[in-house]
């Protein structure tokens, strides 16, 4: 089955309302390898947005929307 993809413009605004929320980050770094984090939205910008980690994380905080839209990055709400 075909996952419905919302527009970038949804995308941008739904990244917005994240926006100072404490979130689980998930990100599928390929061959089968996960990191999951716990952390915040603090900046959004016109091409990506800048995840703040609870914790000392050495890695990638920073995503652009396609790499959310396409599922290499979930967000959840705690």
């Amino acid at each position: 089955m075909i996952k419905k993809v919302d527009s970038l413009a949804e995308t941008k605004e739904k990244i917005k309302s994240f926006l100072g929320k404490d979130l689980e980050i998930k990100v599928n770094l390929g061959r089968n390898k996960y990191v999951s984090y716990f952390g915040t939205v603090v900046s959004v910008y016109p091409a990506l947005f800048q995840v703040k980690p609870k914790e000392y994380f050495n890695g990638k905080t920073a995503f652009s929307y396609s790499e959310y839209m396409c599922g290499l990055v979930r967000i959840k709400e705690v």
